[in-house]
């Protein structure tokens, strides 16, 4: 499971450092997709594979399935870790998520997220204070956190 939040840079090759404590459960070779929200997902092969299943099972009738499989799909890259623990983010990936230089590298259980250090913290400031509500709007009361 994927969990915590790191915080690097990206250099000017658009390679990024993976933390140490996520590249066993990714494994050398993973996806990095787009994301929602104006950043990326990072994907093991496993995870990813689940996550294609489920794409592939919708109804290539309906237009939402369709664009949305054309959005997250047509952004997948497979990458590698190098003997540093960086990969390679093409360019038309920083450009979508607006990574400059500082990013935030976020575990979201399935998922590692990467985001501009700047979308990360305008996500946080503005979900941080709403957090009662979205609880509770998500979870019936047999759940407890």
């Amino acid at each position: 499971m994927f969990i915590g939040e790191y915080h690097h840079t990206i250099d000017e090759k658009g390679r990024i450092i993976i933390p140490a404590k996520f590249r066993d459960e990714l494994g050398n070779e993973f996806v990095i997709t787009r994301g929602i929200e104006d950043c990326l997902f990072v994907y093991s092969f496993e995870n990813w594979t689940k996550i294609t299943e489920k794409l592939n099972s919708l109804p290539f009738t309906k237009k939402d399935a369709r664009t949305f499989n054309r959005f997250f799909m047509s952004g997948a890259t497979n990458v590698e870790l190098d003997k540093q623990g960086r990969v390679n983010v093409s360019m038309p990936l920083i450009q979508y998520a607006h990574i400059q230089k500082d990013c935030v590298i976020v575990g979201t259980g399935d998922r590692l997220e990467i985001w501009a250090q700047e979308s990360w913290n305008r996500f946080f400031d503005s979900t941080k204070d709403n957090m009662s509500d979205i609880a509770e709007n998500l979870f019936n009361e047999s759940v407890n956190l």
